[in-house]
């Protein structure tokens, strides 16, 4: 699912719902276009790490992971916090890395049997 299917109210197949989960993986491979600086791209970089602390503070982005990169891959998971399919939107079109981006979110429901998680009281 891309970044811009998310961002239409209800497109968000098997999404959280009423009282559901709040959490999105979220897999974003970076493309340099041609003829960017490697000054454009320290930029860029730049201004990403500011805004992904800003995010944190905020406590939209949880947690971010380097996958194994192909050679030349520009690749990261990204574990976000937020109320819907649109909020996660906003969050993820507020960084700049965006313009070069192309988003791969999955919603995330919790397991049962997840040790994180508080012990769920049996059904009566």
């Amino acid at each position: 699912m891309t970044a811009t299917q998310i961002g239409v109210p209800g497109v968000l197949p098997g999404g959280p719902s009423e009282d559901g989960p709040v959490e999105f993986l979220v897999d974003m491979v970076t493309t340099v276009p041609d003829g960017i600086s490697e000054d454009e791209v320290a930029d860029m970089r730049t201004r990403e790490a500011a805004r992904s602390a800003e995010l944190v503070a905020h406590g939209s982005l949880l947690r971010l992971w380097r996958p194994p990169l192909a050679p030349g891959e520009w690749r990261t998971w990204g574990l976000f916090h937020a109320d819907d399919a649109d909020e996660l939107e906003a969050v993820l079109a507020s960084m700049p890395l965006r313009a070069w981006r192309r988003e791969t979110v999955t919603p995330l429901t919790p397991h049962p049997n997840d040790p994180g998680q508080p012990p769920r009281q049996p059904r009566a």
